[in-house]
């Protein structure tokens, strides 16, 4: 329906008749309207139960109309859940679209944004196909996915508008045209005034005037952030107040700044127009703060805005509500009357009604099939078992009965029926078995992209040396590793704090700045959040960049934007979009509480949907990197902080050769006790194998390479058959990533019955590691805490032959 209505975008208005000129205005003001009746009925269905929760851009309408006008092909939005009028204008979303997402319809194309799995107003466009290929993203107006974090957007959408300036200043990228048009593309971010107040914000604001990129931000300002009111969000009670600093001089960067009242439809329209085309033009960030705007149905479907508003404030809230302002210009001006208006609304109500209906009942009768097939075979096993007549009965008679209900149904027969076995039984019980690989898809699918070049297809091929091979710092092999990626894929680019002058801290680029230049191989600011937002930004627009975090301990002050956005990005898109960032950093062993990190439970914990790689030295390292730089997938790569100055040797192939992610290696074969072990720690391990074996203990060590995904080919489990004890050593806290390893081989891979004695965890303490060497040696495994704990283990199986030490 949308989809169908003038496109005004690229009209020129200066030309138009007043004719052409009225028609762009009540087609404005209808989109304006039909967005109105969206959010009033989508408010109702949740209140009635057909949905469960909702969160409407009422109020907001018509600005979004006067940034739709500006938002072309090619050009990126990041925005936050008020954006409903801006998508149905933009053409990204119907109005049965919607409400197919405000009703989780994961029927294939009833809700193209999200596949049913995020709620009403988070849009997104298809910008790979199901084998992971690209769309031409020029010929799309593009929305990166949303989440509901009210700043999280803000970190990404200074990547989407820095691909911009890298596509027009580094001609290496003429060639891919899918991707840009000379760096034309402006990335639009939306915020609201409450959600300034976030540390996300500022940072990206910061970050976008020293880039000096195309971002333009629209901050909604409707005075209060849910029931708390700007005097207590923000400085002055005005955010472009406060931002005046950024504000651009003729001698000094900058933001251009403009503020314009929401409900004022001319002001709106001239002012986004005037904004874009400098941020288009000029490659200038622009900040445009709309103000007095409202929120007629309150915050969300979960409270009325009436508790915490004054009189005086909703009377006001009314009066100026922008619909209504821009319905009395329309009638000032003569550009309608009150009957053409009038039948004008009444036709949209009309439009919108029937939208919902339809998306209401396409919604019903995708499971209304199921809910006859379940009804009648319970009904048929009732036959012979009568009391399931019960459960069929209660099923048949649940109205709008949803997928919930109907499993509910089938699993309870399926259980109360487990001694009546029947053929009956046996085809529900078939049903429900075929149904389950139909709801994985519905539900679980697409944590990551799964595509042609996911890593898993990517061709392994192993490092090669020869008698001139040379033994080098670890340091060096990762340096020739990113020269040779970086001469042959100009997508590459890298950036991080220290990375590009003096080619980070432990020399991993030096030298590389200089050879590729500053676009490519480039010095941040201390900004964490944002270097994320830069990466993911950079890799839905078809570029493959480097994020480094410069210490392990520091990925925590960017996990808010790893976890909620890169991470889900796959899953809540159900494919649709892709962000393959590498995200470079070092830890584990030194010294030091905030130098010496290893939080790896954190990272199992909310980075599914990338790949954890721990390689224990750096030709490991740069294997996985070389993998990664083919195949399309994020990941996280853990450099051992310790390892930089370690002899590595050189293989000769050391930009081609590849590591494939989750195959575990088997570093030393052994007998007696297999000890699971990553990164830094190996090492550990491996200098106790020595001593362990002068007592008669053969140890079979096993380096699983990645957590994430971990030991595919269950390498652990085969080896406790032969060893039948196990050790997992870990710098992670006691019940970190060696809880995850333990689940990983005794409940995944099925260990536990190859076991003859309790497994053992040796981790670190449960606090950070004190500094010097005397805080890891008393903080974390020491080679002593091994070969004593291994050799505890196998005296409590053997004693006569290993007597106690202690």
């Amino acid at each position: 329906m949308q989809n169908e209505k003038l496109n005004t975008n690229s009209i020129d208005t200066s030309e138009l008749s007043f004719n052409d000129f009225k028609l762009i205005v009540i087609n404005d003001y209808k989109i304006a309207y039909e967005s109105r009746q969206a959010s009033v009925l989508g408010r109702r269905e949740v209140l009635t139960g057909k949905a469960k929760f909702g969160i409407f851009g009422d109020g907001k309408e018509v600005p979004q109309i006067a940034m739709a006008k500006a938002f072309k092909k090619g050009d990126w939005r990041s925005g936050y859940y008020r954006d409903q009028t801006f998508a149905f204008a933009a053409g990204i979303s119907t109005i049965k679209e919607f409400f197919a997402q405000l009703y989780a319809n994961p029927t294939e194309g009833a809700d193209p944004f999200s596949g049913g799995r995020q709620m009403n107003c988070h849009f997104a466009t298809k910008s790979i196909n199901e084998d992971g290929s690209w769309n031409d993203l020029t010929e799309i107006k593009n929305s990166s996915s949303d989440i509901s974090p009210t700043g999280g957007q803000m970190a990404r959408l200074v990547g989407l508008a820095y691909a911009s300036k890298l596509f027009r200043e580094n001609k290496e990228l003429d060639y891919l045209k899918h991707f840009s048009v000379n760096g034309n593309e402006v990335a639009f971010g939306t915020i609201g005034n409450a959600s300034t107040s976030e540390g996300v914000f500022f940072e990206a604001i910061n970050a976008a005037g020293v880039l000096q990129i195309p971002m333009a931000i629209s901050i909604w300002d409707d005075a209060y952030g849910i029931s708390v009111p700007a005097k207590f969000q923000t400085t002055k009670e005005d955010i472009s107040e406060v931002l005046k600093g950024f504000q651009r001089a003729d001698d000094a960067a900058g933001y251009e700044i403009y503020k314009v009242k929401g409900w004022d439809y001319p002001a709106l329209c001239e002012v986004y127009e005037k904004a874009i085309n400098v941020c288009r033009d000029e490659h200038v960030p622009v900040l445009i703060h709309v103000t007095e705007l409202t929120q007629p149905q309150g915050h969300s479907t979960s409270g009325s805005h009436e508790r915490y508003k004054s009189k005086d404030r909703l009377t006001w809230e009314a009066e100026h509500d922008c619909i209504l302002k821009m319905r009395e210009w329309m009638l000032e001006s003569a550009i309608v009357t009150e009957e053409e208006i009038a039948e004008l609304e009444k036709a949209a109500k009309i439009l919108v009604r029937n939208a919902q209906k339809e998306a209401w009942n396409e919604f019903l009768d995708s499971m209304k099939s199921e809910q006859k097939q379940v009804v009648d075979l319970i009904s048929a096993m009732a036959q012979n078992q009568p009391e399931l007549s019960k459960i069929s009965a209660q099923l048949a008679s649940t109205a709008d009965a949803q997928r919930r209900e109907i499993f509910v149904a089938a699993r309870k027969a399926i259980r109360v029926s487990a001694k009546n076995l029947s053929p009956e039984r046996d085809e529900l019980l078939n049903w429900y078995k075929n149904q389950e690989e139909l709801n994985y898809d519905r539900y679980n699918s697409k944590l990551h992209t799964n595509g042609n070049e996911s890593p898993e297809n990517i061709q392994i091929t192993d490092a090669v040396y020869d008698e001139s091979s040379k033994m080098v710092d670890g340091r060096e092999v990762l340096n020739a590793c990113f020269n040779e990626n970086f001469s042959r894929d100009p997508r590459l680019v890298a950036f991080g704090e220290d990375l590009g002058n003096i080619g980070d801290v432990n020399q991993g680029f030096a030298g590389l700045q200089a050879k590729y230049g500053e676009l490519r191989v480039t010095d941040t600011g201390i900004r964490e959040m944002t270097i994320m937002g830069q990466g993911i930004g950079l890799a839905m627009r078809g570029l493959k960049p480097i994020a480094e975090i410069q210490y392990l301990d520091y990925l925590i002050f960017a996990l808010n934007v790893l976890s909620d956005d890169l991470a889900s990005l796959s899953y809540r898109t159900k494919g649709i979009q892709k962000a393959p960032v590498i995200v470079r950093t070092r830890g584990h062993r030194l010294e030091g509480i905030w130098h010496s990190g290893s939080p790896i439970s954190m990272l199992l914990g909310s980075l599914r949907g990338l790949h954890l790689c721990v390689p224990r030295n750096m030709t490991q390292a740069a294997g996985m990197y070389n993998t990664l730089f083919r195949a399309d997938e994020p990941a996280v790569v853990i450099e051992c902080l310790n390892g930089y100055r370690l002899k590595e040797k050189l293989p000769n192939n050391v930009g081609d050769f590849t590591v494939p992610l989750g195959k575990a290696e088997v570093l030393e074969e052994g007998n007696d006790i297999t000890v699971v072990s990553y990164g830094s720690s190996l090492r550990i391990v491996q200098e106790a194998a020595e001593e362990l074996a002068t007592f008669g203990i053969s140890v079979e060590i096993v380096d699983p390479q990645t957590l994430l995904p971990f030991d595919i080919n269950h390498v652990c489990a085969t080896s406790l058959k032969k060893t039948n004890k196990l050790l997992v050593v870990d710098e992670d806290v006691p019940g970190g990533a060696s809880a995850y390893i333990l689940q990983q081989i005794l409940e995944d891979q099925k260990g536990y019955f190859h076991l003859d004695g309790q497994p053992k965890t040796l981790s670190a303490k449960a606090h950070r590691p004190p500094f010097g060497s005397d805080g890891d040696y008393f903080s974390k495994p020491s080679v002593d805490d091994v070969v004593e704990m291994i050799y505890k283990m196998m005296h409590d199986a053997n004693s006569a032959k290993y007597p106690a030490i202690f």
